[in-house]
């Protein structure tokens, strides 16, 4: 067959593309509906116009599916792109969160300039596109005053030459950590709204299928500004429609600064601030206690759930079948490279999976001491892990067109091959490329346009990247000890 039309031609009319002879299609949604009995979808213009067991049209293009399997495209809820050059960094490899944010992104936070970010971001939405994802939801907080480039203006310009959505997550913050060197390099309340309001009228499309997006997006609610003007950004940013996100109970730490300065939970917290309901969604939601659970799903607040960040920085495992059942919005993020050194949506699935079994396990008691034995194989299933990271990822972002396949929805389509060993002897193909944690994706589309075609993106020389990557390190290593020694 021809070339899928590349993502560089988005605005054309696009030929009818008939994705056929799959081996399995996973559509996620839920339940009955998780599964396509059919091996074929029909896509027009971008959207999906039919799935089942299609004949070929006259003069349509046909994408040869055969020994594949179709899932919708990954949907990534909570990013840090500019983490893509701080993986590994050894003063935080083996760190808690805490000594970990003042090791790596804090330590070199303001060594960014224009292209470092830039390449910086290529790298991060090159990994995520190549495991399936279409849609990248950044959280950016490097703002700081004086500051002489524009990084939204960067990160959208980087998704839009790829071909992918991009939802752009204004963190920033009017109070320092603790740890921060310099505790004025902070921004005044205005301005950050103030360019919230910028950011919404360059950028924001509210539609449901949009190829771009703004959030308003503390870094944090616990530290990063106080009630008073977290009421105020939550109360502007609703004035504009904007949907809000930040982080929140990662870890113990969240616990003793909320019960030392506010005299309750995070989660008290945010309701007292305006900051819960169904435009609000949380990356880590870690360590809450049963209430917090309760009030999370009465509000569908949503999370950003990132199993292997929290892993790596001892965290712990989400209660992620506990706040389902309550009643949260659930969706799937790898958070930022520099705590998970891969931003591979496939294997954060695969971890997602694994975890919730082995927390649901890990609270196993014997029969002999009142407990129900062996449990927790069935806490979560892999069309479940799916769904989250896909139309539930699309559901905290209101990209309600986005997420799952089926007629009248975007073509936003991860193709994956199996084609290695660990797919061999498979029952089931249709999950192999999460249960065996990993596939090759041979064709990822993003509005029906191709952001990966043949395993390759088009236009992007690895080789090139990789030598880009390696003389960034190496500015950014100088930068940080150049840093370090002028504040000595």
């Amino acid at each position: 067959m021809d070339n899928i039309e590349s993502a560089s031609k988005i605005g054309d009319v696009q030929p009818s593309l008939l994705i056929r002879g799959a081996a399995g299609i996973l559509t996620g949604g839920s339940g009955t509906t998780s599964r396509s009995q059919g091996h074929d979808i029909r896509i027009r213009n971008g959207v999906i116009v039919a799935i089942g067991d299609l004949p070929p049209e006259p003069r349509e293009q046909v994408f040869d599916a055969s020994g594949c399997v179709v899932y919708p495209a990954w949907v990534n809820t909570h990013h840090h792109l500019a983490q893509s050059l701080l993986k590994g960094v050894p003063g935080g490899i083996n760190s808690t969160l805490t000594p970990w944010l003042s090791a790596v992104p804090f330590r070199f936070r303001k060594c960014f300039d224009e292209q470092l970010l830039r390449t910086a971001a290529r790298i991060g939405l090159i990994e995520l596109a190549l495991s399936g994802c279409g849609t990248v939801a950044d959280h950016h907080y490097m703002y700081w005053p004086g500051m002489d480039f524009d990084g939204a203006q960067i990160l959208f310009e980087e998704a839009e030459r790829l071909g992918m959505r991009f939802v752009l997550c204004r963190g920033g913050a009017t109070q320092s950590r603790h740890f921060e060197k310099n505790t004025r390099e902070v921004e005044q309340l205005s301005d950050y709204l103030d360019d919230v309001s910028r950011l919404k009228g360059e950028f924001h499309d509210p539609g449901p299928n949009a190829m771009r997006r703004v959030v308003v997006a503390p870094t944090t609610v616990m530290f990063s500004m106080d009630s008073g003007e977290l009421r105020e950004v939550a109360e502007h940013a609703r004035s504009l429609g904007l949907r809000l996100h930040s982080h929140l109970s990662e870890t113990v730490l969240y616990q003793e600064a909320s019960r030392e300065k506010y005299h309750c939970t995070p989660i008290q917290l945010a309701e007292k601030t305006g900051w819960l309901g169904a435009d609000v969604w949380y990356a880590h939601l870690v360590k809450l206690d049963r209430a917090e659970i309760e009030l999370l799903g009465a509000t569908h607040t949503g999370i950003a759930h990132c199993p292997q960040s929290n892993g790596r920085l001892a965290s712990g495992i989400a209660p992620i079948r506990a706040l389902q059942d309550a009643g949260v919005q659930i969706s799937l993020a790898v958070d930022g490279a520099g705590s998970n050194e891969a931003a591979d949506m496939l294997h954060e699935a695969h971890v997602a999976w694994l975890m919730a079994r082995a927390r649901a396990g890990q609270g196993a008691t014997p029969r002999y001491a009142g407990g129900r034995g062996e449990e927790g194989a069935d806490s979560v299933t892999v069309e479940d892990v799916i769904h989250w990271g896909t139309a539930g990822g699309a559901t905290v972002l209101g990209l309600h067109d986005v997420g799952t396949l089926a007629p009248g929805k975007a073509a936003d389509i991860a193709i994956y091959e199996l084609d290695q060993p660990r797919h061999f002897g498979v029952h089931d193909l249709s999950i192999a490329p999460v249960i065996c944690d990993g596939a090759t994706v041979k064709t990822l589309l993003v509005a029906g346009k191709a952001v990966v075609e043949d395993r390759k993106i088009p236009g992007i020389d690895l080789v090139e990247l990789a030598f880009e990557a390696r003389q960034a390190v190496d500015r950014l290593k100088y930068l940080a000890e150049r840093q370090a020694s002028s504040s000595e």
